[in-house]
């Protein structure tokens, strides 16, 4: 399909309301069905905190919490059945029984007790309630850990899970005490009198990425229940799930500048007593110390306890949906779209989690009228994978949709270089030189373009006319010079497409293309300059040059001259690409609107497939879920694998062969004359972006998948 310039009724076409209506649902699904996901909220308030001891206890009830029938067996066996309305009582008198004779049953009778008599107290008491919980996390503590009594507990006996939840709704409720008197602080010491003794509680945090005090503040899982992700991954365990909310940073390290304003990350609160052994001989055996901790969830899943291994509550996704909630990221899917140069200041990579030089880099890139956002249920599927997580860290790259691709690709490639040089300058991580790209739609071609050489061929579709003999100003020469000659990225070495129009798209028509001329606004900046570079170089740019593109619709019909020549560029060797097509089968009005063949609704199968790939998969959806598609994931999830395991077979892979003697690593991009760009792409501004977008041990961390390499040569020429 080619452009023309006639008139509708030249061309024969309907201008009745029909058309009309044709004409704006034809653009709506190239905008809403590359849309990704769309959620108004994702996470809802509870109105009483989950708990599994809001049932065992009756917390909820009209008579108030009431001890447990297993409970209750144990008083009656020591007389002590008469004071089950008067937990306090009873727990004083079953004491006195229990330090005698130590058992699993009467440990988990007494933590019951101090919990219930918490509650009671808390409305009137709060630091007493604090004694009570405290003490019911001690006894608790007392029944999952005594040595004394390991012969006589039963981990196949509920009590057991029972005595768990115990110590995580008694650690919980004496936290949102703290909380509430803002004493939830690293470094801080508490004492108080609980379990018939003098206890004290040092907080520390045990994290390689973040400290305690790097979070404004820290929300209780319990109080929300995930709405807007599907998938829902929680382990199960002893410990405090929390969202801690990262605070502004006082003094900016450079991967700050990364990072999204209200970044939540999942953390959970473990309670250890120390041993008495751990003392001094001098001091008084009825004062106990304990250390409360703070575990990052993404990097450990268990502390050590003892000797022996115990696994941390942990919630991954409702931190996640929490930050999602409150990120205004999707608002800037249509601003993108129709107002590119309105989003410049929020352009450029975000982390979901801290940088971690040890663990590859996977990038996700949206597709057309999308934003990060549509990529939140791959991501928590797979960031809920041990393995993965524990070897990758996902970033995300946020751009203006309604621009020409090959605009946006020039800026990633800009922003992947200006990334390693702030966060890795000497390149001695090397996670970060085995990146893999994954893009939906558009997206997808993308991350095509940081994989192929250009060579003259983009430039060929601009001009037959060399490079040098262009009449324009410093920054705009070197913009196209960007835009049209580059080289392969190095780190990348995979490269998974996802339903990516390859071939163009027939919702790109002479219809939808219309709409977008009238609808998109193009930054002032860059039409002035187009027509100034035109008024300069007459005789240059023919007509039908590739500059006459003026936004992303036009870029992705059929007709458009890119196309084939990205495809027919090929990817480095060094990279492996993978390709997912989405086929709809029962597509219903998409289908029938979209003036697509076989496919997605919007791509053509015929478009999206490729030859030559590492892998292609076929699934049955739709363009708007096939990122989203369940064996989509799997299949990203299979591939991100491979890659572990590629690299383990062969080791560390040896450098691309690019990188051979006397091969300068291309850092920054280079014009064709060979002299280096000094003038930058317009980058993010990221500090202003900031500002506007809404006793135990830590695990023994495995052998890392890469080695700290050697500090590179003096003579290397980066």
């Amino acid at each position: 399909m080619r452009r023309s310039t006639a008139s509708a009724a030249q061309r024969g076409c309907r201008t009745d309301g029909p058309f009309r209506a044709a004409v704006f649902i034809s653009m709506a699904i190239v905008c809403i069905g590359v849309a990704g996901c769309a959620s108004a909220s994702y996470v809802k308030v509870r109105s009483t905190p989950a708990s599994p001891l809001v049932e065992r206890l009756q917390l909820a009830s009209r008579r108030g919490p009431r001890v447990s029938e297993r409970t209750m067996q144990v008083l009656r066996r020591y007389g002590l059945a008469d004071r089950a309305d008067d937990p306090e009582r009873a727990l004083d008198g079953l004491m006195n029984y229990v330090r005698d004779e130590p058992h699993p049953e009467g440990y988990y009778a007494m933590a019951e007790l101090a919990h219930i008599a918490g509650r009671r107290r808390q409305r009137h008491d709060e630091a007493h309630a604090l004694e009570l919980y405290g003490a019911s996390v001690a006894y608790a503590y007392l029944y999952l850990f005594d040595p004394s009594v390991g012969y006589l507990r039963n981990p196949y006996d509920p009590q057991f899970r029972g005595a768990c939840d115990l110590y995580n709704g008694s650690l919980e409720e004496s936290l949102r005490i703290l909380t509430r008197n803002n004493a939830l602080v690293a470094g801080a010491s508490h004492r108080l009198e609980a379990a018939g003794g003098q206890w004290t509680v040092d907080i520390v945090s045990h994290a390689t990425r973040w400290r305690a005090e790097d979070f404004e503040q820290f929300k209780f899982v319990s109080d929300y229940e995930v709405r807007g992700l599907p998938n829902h991954y929680r382990t199960y365990g002893l410990g405090v799930p929390l969202i801690g909310v990262r605070r502004a940073p006082n003094q900016q390290s450079p991967e700050e500048h990364y990072y999204p304003p209200g970044m939540s990350l999942p953390v959970t609160a473990f309670l250890s007593v120390v041993p008495a052994a751990a003392t001094s001989n001098s001091e008084d055996r009825s004062k106990h110390r304990c250390v409360l901790e703070l575990y990052d969830t993404l990097n450990t899943t268990d502390v050590a306890v003892a000797g022996r291994r115990v696994p941390l509550e942990s919630d991954l996704t409702t931190p996640l949906a929490y930050f999602l909630d409150r990120a205004d990221l999707d608002s800037l899917s249509l601003v993108g779209l129709l107002k590119p140069e309105e989003l410049n200041s929020y352009t450029g990579l975000y982390m979901a989690q801290p940088f971690e030089p040890d663990k590859i880099p996977v990038l996700m890139i949206h597709g057309l009228y999308s934003s990060p956002m549509t990529w939140m249920e791959m991501f928590n599927d797979l960031r809920a994978q041990p393995e993965l997580r524990k070897h990758y860290q996902f970033w995300f790259y946020l751009y203006p949709t309604g621009e020409p691709f090959w605009i946006s690709a020039a800026q990633l490639r800009y922003d992947l270089h200006r990334m390693r040089e702030e966060l890795d300058p000497q390149h001695r991580a090397p996670a970060l030189d085995h990146m893999v790209l994954v893009g939906h739609s558009m997206g997808g071609l993308l991350a095509r373009m940081q994989i192929v050489s250009s060579g003259n061929r983009f430039w060929n579709l601009v001009t037959d006319q060399p490079f040098q003999l262009v009449k324009a100003e410093t920054d705009v020469r070197d913009r196209l010079a960007q835009a049209f000659f580059f080289r392969p990225n190095p780190s990348v070495r995979r490269v998974i497409t996802i339903g990516t129009p390859y071939r163009g798209s027939t919702a790109s028509n002479s219809a939808t293309q219309w709409l977008a001329q009238r609808l998109i606004r193009l930054p002032n900046m860059l039409l002035v300059r187009r027509q100034q570079l035109f008024k300069q170089n007459p005789g240059i740019f023919p007509r039908r040059s590739l500059l006459e593109t003026t936004n992303s619709i036009e870029a992705l019909a059929p007709s458009s001259p890119i196309l084939p020549v990205l495809l027919e560029a090929s990817p480095a060797p060094w990279v492996k690409v993978h390709n997912i097509v989405g086929v709809a089968q029962n597509s219903g009005l998409i289908q029938r609107v979209s003036f697509t063949e076989r496919g997605d609704g919007v791509v053509s199968f015929e478009s999206a497939h490729l030859d030559n790939v590492a892998s292609e998969l076929v699934v049955d959806a739709d363009h708007m879920t096939v990122h989203r598609h369940p064996l989509a994931v799997l299949e990203v999830r299979r591939i991100l694998h491979e890659h572990l395991a590629e690299l383990r077979s062969f080791g560390r892979p040896a450098e691309p062969q690019m990188w051979s003697a006397g091969y300068q690593r291309p850092v920054q991009p280079t014009n064709p004359t060979g002299n280096r760009i000094t003038a930058q792409l317009p980058r993010a501004a990221h500090a202003r972006r900031l500002q506007q977008l809404p006793a135990s041990s830590t695990a023994s961390p495995s052998a890392p998948l890469f080695s700290p390499p050697a500090p590179p040569a003096a003579t290397s020429s980066y």
